[in-house]
């Protein structure tokens, strides 16, 4: 499962050549998720799915997931999600609130610390998107949900693997950093992995080698086969 739900963004189908390597190789299903918040209909699914009304994406989300159990697509110990940036936030809210959805995280350069994000570099600019944590009614809704502060410290994690650059200049990679250190502390005898990928020389993304890409995209499909107990085929 793959979202993002924000910023006014709409999630149109393309096409992945990496996404068709885990559809043939290693007999997955991909499923592309369209959350309030986005832009697919208009400026009221935008605005049903920002500030007060956040959580409804990571409902929307949880409720995707439950809806592919139900109709035997997937299951539990079979469900990856994967979000970057706004869409690493979604992926690590819906992992605290329901752990036992899923099996393997992959949050890349993710909005993790909705206490601070608005202190470093650019983060200003999303208060429109999220709030504003200075003033108490809105920390109350980002409180609700923020990632870093809603790691639950009870039960299994399941396995995560976050990715950052350590030059990344939009969502700077203490997000990623804080939230994993946190997370192990929580979580040290965990059954499933809890890792970080921190790239040297990169930023958000843009403007990557292709280089770099593959040993990322390898990376990430390694750590989705493991969790999910599936094999190379060709």
């Amino acid at each position: 499962m793959y979202g993002y739900g924000g910023f006014n963004i709409s999630l149109s189908p393309t096409y992945s050549v990496s996404r068709m390597i885990f559809i043939k190789n290693l007999g997955g299903v991909y499923c592309h998720v369209n959350l309030r918040g986005g832009g697919e209909y208009g400026k009221e699914w935008h605005h049903g799915g920002s500030l007060a009304n956040k959580q409804n994406v990571f409902n929307d989300f949880i409720s995707a997931a439950e809806t592919l159990h139900e109709m035997k697509y997937t299951s539990p110990d079979k469900l990856a999600i994967e979000g970057g940036s706004n869409g690493g936030l979604l992926v690590a809210a819906c992992a605290n609130q329901r752990p036992d959805l899923f099996a393997a995280v992959i949050c890349h350069v993710g909005v993790l610390d909705m206490y601070r994000f608005h202190r470093f570099t650019i983060g200003h600019a999303w208060m429109t998107e999220f709030g504003n944590p200075d003033l108490s009614e809105e920390w109350g809704w980002l409180r609700g949900y923020s990632p870093l502060h809603n790691i639950p410290s009870e039960g299994e994690y399941p396995g995560i693997l976050l990715l950052t650059g350590d030059h990344d200049d939009r969502v700077v990679p203490l997000h990623s950093l804080k939230f994993i250190a946190t997370l192990q502390g929580l979580h040290p005898g965990n059954p499933h992995p809890l890792l970080i990928r921190v790239d040297t020389k990169s930023g958000h993304g843009a403007g990557k080698p292709t280089s770099k890409k593959l040993r990322e995209t390898a990376d990430v499909f390694g750590f989705i086969a493991r969790q999910l107990g599936v094999s190379w085929s060709k």
